[in-house]
């Protein structure tokens, strides 16, 4: 990706300080703040008891869960495909579906694998898909919500076009809530690591209820949402 440029910054600045009566700031020292109860909800829950309450959660934003193993999850993939209606099915180009096995799975589906060098073939391939299969990168017990830290190999096309979504959810990704997604990502920008240029959250289906307050859903993104919980790794 090409690096952006800022013109007439300095000027621009030094303007607004004036305006305001000050001289032009050059750090801002982060406040201590007293208390602090984001970071204690959930405080102190096992991964067990995360999982619970992640499960609890995907049940009004209507989201079908569904448990299963390492050793399982190819044959829960298969199934759940074949219950959603199979079809076209597109991925993105994640090392996951190799690490677990998923490839052999999917070989006898019409899927087709993100390519950077396709361009908008891609885009027009996730509209047309009707299953879309990603995995979790954080997952937030608390509202029973994904995060997806998508890249140019995993857009985020896949999650929000094809009329189903599959996304594998490994309990190890699971955290209580959106502080501690934050903080993850903080962390990873404070060591100095490149951080994926897009962060996708979803929560269940989409929906609406903006007409005389009834609910609508699978307004604008997936009709369906379902996870495979994978509950040993």
């Amino acid at each position: 990706m090409m690096q952006g440029t800022i013109q007439n910054r300095e000027g621009f600045l030094n303007t607004i300080a004036e305006r305001l009566g000050r001289q032009r700031k050059q750090s801002v020292n982060k406040p201590e703040w007293n208390d602090q109860p984001q970071f204690d909800v959930y405080k102190g829950a096992t991964q067990d008891q995360l999982l619970d309450r992640f499960k609890q959660a995907c049940e009004p934003v209507h989201t079908e869960v569904r448990e299963t193993s390492v050793s399982e999850l190819p044959n829960q993939l298969k199934e759940t495909i074949m219950d959603y209606g199979s079809g076209s099915i597109v991925i993105g180009k994640d090392q996951r579906f190799v690490d677990f096995g998923l490839m052999p799975t999917l070989k006898p589906f019409d899927v087709h694998e993100w390519d950077i060098q396709l361009g908008q073939e891609n885009i027009d391939k996730a509209a047309q898909a009707n299953i879309g299969i990603s995995f979790s990168d954080i997952s937030l017990a608390e509202s029973g919500t994904t995060v997806f830290l998508s890249d140019k190999h995993k857009a985020r096309s896949i999650n929000l076009l094809p009329y189903c979504s599959i996304v594998i959810v490994a309990k190890s990704t699971l955290v209580p809530r959106i502080t501690q997604a934050m903080r993850i990502i903080d962390q990873r920008v404070k060591a100095g690591e490149t951080i994926e240029p897009y962060i996708n959250m979803i929560s269940g289906p989409s929906n609406s209820a903006d007409i005389e307050m009834n609910l609508v859903v699978g307004v604008h993104g997936p009709v369906k949402v379902v996870y495979l919980l994978v509950r040993d790794c």
